[in-house]
């Protein structure tokens, strides 16, 4: 079975997205971050973090034994964030990690 592909134009690079939505005007300033790394036992951590630019942030971690299961939460958060503009009136687009 072929692996998942991620929405467009969103690519891991390094195992790490970073994505904002910003417009000034609407005061709209978010911010929404997917990592996905290995832990000591071999595991997969897919972590993803969110929240307003320059204030907190809230984060989770979740852990998988295969990468399909990883690759199906990572691919559920980022076509999430693809609907944004049509939700939150904003795109998320993405930026150096």
């Amino acid at each position: 079975m072929a692996a998942p592909s991620l929405p467009a134009p969103y690519a891991l690079i390094h195992g790490r997205l970073e994505l904002v939505a910003v417009d000034h005007a609407r005061n709209i300033n978010r911010r929404y971050s997917v990592e996905v790394s290995k832990d000591l036992f071999g595991a997969l951590i897919v972590e993803t973090a969110w929240g307003r630019i320059g204030g907190w942030t809230a984060a989770k971690r979740v852990s998988f034994v295969d990468r399909a299961g990883a690759d199906r939460v990572v691919i559920g958060h980022l076509r999430r964030r693809a609907t944004a503009a049509k939700r939150i009136g904003v795109a998320y687009r993405p930026v150096a990690a």
